[in-house]
C-alpha cells in the first residue's frame, strides 16, 4: 500500500463535511464505531442498500449486526485498530431481516481519532458473491457433462470390445479402417490392430468387394443399405453384410456390420464376449428395455424391474411401456415420432409410473433398430430424481424464464405448476403491500383492493403479518 506523502500540506484544510463526502463516495457502507464496538452512525451510499439497513443498526453493538461465524473477524478488526495493527480487508455477513441470502461486506478500519472512534469502510460483495456462485454452477455443470462424456465413452468402448456382434467403422472419406472390434478381426482372419488404417474393403473376393462399393455408394446417397452377402478370398466361408451411416463433427463414416453365415459362427471367445455383453445389460444401474416397434415390451433388466416394482420379466414382457411412463399416449408416441425421423433420441425427461404408486424422475434414450429379422426399438432408462433434488428452487422463488418452465413439462401437472406460481406471486404482492403500508393491515388490503377479512384469511395461509391472537380471532380489526 501507498500512502499520501504529505497528507497534512493537501488534505489539511477538509472540515467534517468534506471528509463525510469523500468517506461516502468512496465506500457502500461506512460505520463510525466508539471505543466499546458500538455502531453511533453510518453512511449508506446506494437506496437499495438502504432498504435493507436503514438506521436498525445505530446505537447497536457491530457485533450484532453480522452473523454468527462472522463475530470473530468485527473481534480481529476491533484488536487491530486497538493495537495500531496494519489495517486489512475482512469479509462479514449481516443477515437480512426479510429472508433471502445474507448480505456480504468487506470491511476495513481507519486508526482511532482523538475521540477514540473508529471509521469502518465497507465495500458490498453482493455483486462479487453473485458472479461467484455463477461461476460456480458453471463449474459444476462442465464437471457433470464431463464426466457424463467420460462414462458414455467408457460404456462404448466396453461394450464395442466385448460384443460378439463384428463392427467395422471405415472413414467415408478415405474409406479407411478406424475402429475394428475383436469379433471382427476374428471373422477376418485377423487382429484389430492389423484392420485399422487399412483400406477398405480388402480380404474380399472380386465379386463381393464390388457389391461392398456399391453398398457404401448406395449408403452415401439414403444413409442405410440393404444387406448383402459377400465372401472372402480364399475362403469358402460366406458373411452377411449391412451398413449404416453417421457424423461425428464434420466427418462422416460408415458403420459395417458382419455376420458370419456358415451357422457355427460362436467360437468360445465370441460365446464368451456375448455372455459378458449379456451380463453388462442384466447388471446395468440403469434400466434397459428392448421393445417391438408398437412399444411392447420384449426384454427388461432388473434396473427397470426395480423402477416399475415388479418382481420378474414375465410380468412386464408384452405390455406396452407407455403403461409405466409418465403421459400416457403421448410420451411414447413422442420418442417414436422421433426415432423415425433421427433413429436416436438423447436424454427425453419423463417421468415413470411404478406399480404401486412410486414415481421417479427419469431420462430416456433410445436407439430404433428397424433392419434384421425382428426390427426393435431399445430404451436406456436413467433415474435421474436425486440429481433434480438438488437443482430444486426453494418456494419463494418464481419460474424466472420460459426455460425455466419448460423445464418443468412432463414433471409437475398443469394444475399443479399454474397453483404453485399463482400462490408465489400472491404471497409476494401480500408482502410488497404490507411493506409500502409500513405493516398497516387496513391499508394493505386497500392496496390489493381486499376485503381485510379476505387479507387477513390470506395472512394467516401464508403465515405472514406476525398476526396477534385477537387479529386472528377477529379479522375487523386492523
Amino acid at each position: 500500500m501507498t500512502a499520501f506523502s504529505a497528507p497534512k500540506k493537501f488534505l489539511g484544510h477538509l472540515d467534517a463535511e468534506a471528509a463525510s463526502t469523500l468517506i461516502s463516495a468512496a465506500t457502500d457502507i461506512a460505520l463510525i464505531v466508539d471505543k466499546s464496538g458500538v455502531i453511533r452512525d453510518l453512511s449508506i451510499e446506494s437506496e437499495d442498500l438502504a432498504s435493507e439497513v436503514g438506521e436498525k443498526w445505530l446505537n447497536q453493538r457491530w457485533l450484532d449486526t453480522v452473523t454468527i461465524e462472522s463475530r470473530p473477524k468485527i473481534d480481529a478488526l476491533l484488536r487491530d485498530a486497538a493495537s495500531h495493527t496494519l489495517p486489512r480487508w475482512r469479509q462479514v455477513n449481516h443477515p437480512i431481516e426479510r429472508g433471502g441470502p445474507d448480505l456480504p461486506v468487506s470491511y476495513r478500519l481507519l486508526p482511532r481519532g482523538n475521540a477514540g472512534r473508529l471509521i469502518a469502510l465497507g465495500r458490498d460483495l453482493r455483486s462479487t458473491s453473485a458472479m461467484q456462485r455463477r461461476l460456480l454452477d458453471v463449474e459444476q455443470s462442465i464437471e457433470r457433462d464431463y464426466a457424463a462424456r467420460r462414462f458414455a465413452e467408457t460404456r462404448y468402448n466396453l461394450l464395442f470390445q466385448i460384443s460378439s456382434q463384428a463392427v467395422i467403422v471405415v472413414d467415408a472419406g478415405s474409406q479407411k479402417v478406424t475402429e475394428a472390434n475383436p469379433a471382427a478381426a476374428q471373422l477376418l482372419g485377423t487382429t484389430a490392430r492389423r484392420l485399422i488404417g487399412r483400406t477398405f474393403p480388402e480380404g474380399f473376393d472380386a465379386a463381393s468387394t464390388q457389391a461392398i462399393q456399391g453398398m457404401l455408394a448406395a449408403v452415401r446417397i439414403a444413409g442405410h443399405a440393404t444387406e448383402i452377402r459377400v465372401r472372402r478370398a480364399h475362403s469358402d466361408t460366406g458373411l452377411l453384410a449391412r451398413t449404416t451411416m453417421f457424423r461425428l463433427g464434420t466427418a462422416s463414416y460408415f458403420l459395417l456390420q458382419l455376420e458370419s453365415l456358415d451357422g457355427n459362427s460362436d467360437s468360445p471367445i465370441v460365446s464368451k464376449a456375448r455372455a459378458r455383453v449379456l451380463d453388462v445389460i442384466e447388471n446395468s444401474p440403469d434400466g434397459l428395455v428392448i421393445t417391438d416397434t408398437e412399444g411392447r415390451v420384449l426384454f427388461v433388466n432388473r434396473a427397470f424391474l426395480d423402477l416399475i416394482q415388479l418382481p420378474t420379466e414375465e410380468q412386464a414382457r408384452g405390455a406396452l411401456l407407455e403403461r409405466w411412463l409418465g403421459r400416457p399416449g403421448a410420451d411414447l408416441n413422442v420418442l417414436t415420432a422421433n426415432l423415425r425421423q433421427h433413429e436416436s433420441v438423447r436424454l427425453f425427461a419423463t417421468t415413470l409410473r411404478g406399480e404401486y404408486g412410486s414415481t421417479v424422475e427419469v431420462e430416456i434414450s433410445a436407439v430404433s433398430v428397424p433392419e434384421g429379422e425382428q426390427p426393435c426399438i431399445g430404451f436406456s432408462i436413467r433415474n435421474v430424481d436425486r440429481r433434480l433434488a438438488t437443482e430444486k428452487r426453494s418456494a419463494k422463488e418464481l419460474p424466472r424464464t420460459i426455460t425455466q418452465l419448460r423445464e418443468m413439462v412432463g414433471r409437475v401437472a398443469l394444475k399443479d405448476m399454474v397453483r404453485e406460481s399463482t400462490d408465489t406471486i400472491e404471497r409476494l404482492c401480500i408482502e410488497a403491500a404490507l411493506e409500502l403500508a409500513g405493516d398497516n393491515r387496513a391499508s394493505t388490503a386497500e392496496i390489493l383492493g381486499l376485503s381485510r377479512q379476505s387479507l387477513y384469511v390470506k395472512l394467516r395461509r401464508y403465515g405472514l403479518g406476525d398476526l396477534s391472537p385477537s387479529d386472528r380471532d377477529d379479522p375487523s380489526n386492523a
